[in-house]
């Protein structure tokens, strides 16, 4: 097949988790012999961009996001017109070029696009994140997980003390983006990446249509990761492994505040990764047996779990599908997570009962891994395949793809 894969976060020096699932697909079904190209935003676009992703085919300049933030901090109010608008220049793009292509595959932030594609376009987009129904793509507001159901109260997450007229206009464009996207979704294919990601869509827009939905949880690519974890080196006990954004609702200052004076003495807590709350936790909490190493090349970042005792996704948000929980069950690592988001639904990848530990609060996480650690760590031979390598999920996908 001839695929067009779309996405917003692409190209970049640093990609995120979504950017690395797109480009881990685009190189699986290059090797399948698929002729796939990925269209990502021309103000990053440079001769060398493709390299620079890790991305084995073209990459197209498609559409520029130059200055995206409308002034909605300095007004206060979420502006009803500036999602859409965006969506219909990434929409305006694809269509460009979709004639060449069997189908367009877009992973991105708007999950309305598909309102301004054409119902004849074969269009399929993933949804990677809670954006389907949160402007701030999280649903994670003062510390916690947010459950409003009045879209009103949205106009918190854009200023601190809203008064009627920010709460009826941001309330305004949160329907109208919840809207867009249900008829983006009651159009076109959609794939969510957890269940939990549909049934949260379903709880802010009860009566969508979801016929055309399907779940397909996230992958990773096991062979790269079987061979790095051969040249990782020798496991080290007591190695606590923390990898992620360190930003709100990804939970290291919550579970770097909680461990403080529990850790055994051998144990060492490594903290890899970069993000706006960085500087602030590492000056208070670095220390003999806690690190911040910043953000690393990936394929260090799976010597480094490799060689870990256990890995911890301290995540107080819901996460929808963590890549990084796949990569520890994948490496054989014991991990602990808070029971939240599509996390559970990862437990139906261990290798072994208890290698995916839930907790429910985070005293309990830091009860469970300060158990692990009172332990040896659990090593297995790593099997020849893993049930979420992307080779699994490419059948599944051009079965959708084809229809």
């Amino acid at each position: 097949m001839k695929i067009l894969m779309v996405s917003e976060d692409l190209p970049g020096t640093q990609i995120g988790g979504l950017g690395k699932h797109v480009v881990t697909l685009s190189n699986a079904l290059l090797e399948q012999g698929h002729e796939v190209d990925i269209m990502g935003r021309s103000d990053r676009f440079h001769a060398e961009a493709a390299r620079e992703i890790g991305f084995h085919g073209r990459l197209l300049p498609g559409f520029a996001f130059a200055r995206p933030g409308w002034k909605e901090s300095q007004l206060g109010f979420f502006n009803p017109v500036k999602r859409p608008w965006f969506a219909r220049r990434v929409a305006r793009a694809l269509m460009r070029e979709a004639g060449q292509y069997d189908v367009v595959h877009y992973h991105g932030h708007l999950p309305m696009v598909g309102r301004y594609v054409p119902p004849t376009m074969n269009f399929v987009q993933t949804r990677h994140d809670q954006g389907s129904e949160c402007v701030t793509h999280l649903r994670f507001k003062e510390g916690h997980v947010c459950e409003t159901r009045d879209r009103r109260d949205c106009a918190a997450c854009i200023h601190p003390a809203p008064n009627s007229l920010r709460r009826t206009v941001s309330g305004f464009a949160v329907q109208r983006y919840r809207s867009e996207t249900a008829e983006s979704f009651a159009r076109h294919k959609t794939v969510f990446v957890s269940d939990f990601l549909r049934r949260a869509f379903l709880r802010s827009v009860p009566d969508a249509d979801l016929s055309r939905a399907c779940v397909i949880h996230n992958f990773i690519r096991y062979p790269f990761l079987r061979e790095l974890a051969a040249q990782a080196g020798e496991l080290r006990a007591g190695e606590v492994l923390l990898v992620g954004r360190i930003d709100t609702g990804k939970g290291f200052g919550e579970f770097l505040g909680q461990v403080a004076g529990w850790l055994p003495p051998h144990a060492r807590v490594t903290i890899v990764g970069d993000g706006p709350l960085r500087e602030q936790l590492e000056s208070r909490y670095a220390g003999p047996q806690v690190r911040f190493l910043g953000w690393q090349p990936y394929g260090e970042v799976i010597k480094l779990s490799a060689r870990s005792h256990v890995l911890v996704v301290p995540s107080v948000c819901e996460e929808a599908c963590s890549t990084t929980v796949l990569e520890a069950l994948a490496l054989g690592k014991q991990c602990v997570a808070l029971a939240r988001g599509g996390t559970p639904e990862l437990a139906a990848y261990q290798y072994y009962d208890g290698q995916l530990q839930l907790a429910e609060t985070m005293p309990r996480l830091v009860e469970r891994l300060v158990g692990m650690l009172g332990r040896a760590p659990v090593t297995v031979p790593l099997p020849d395949s893993f049930a979420m390598d992307v080779s699994r999920a490419i059948p599944q996908l051009l079965d959708l793809y084809a229809k």
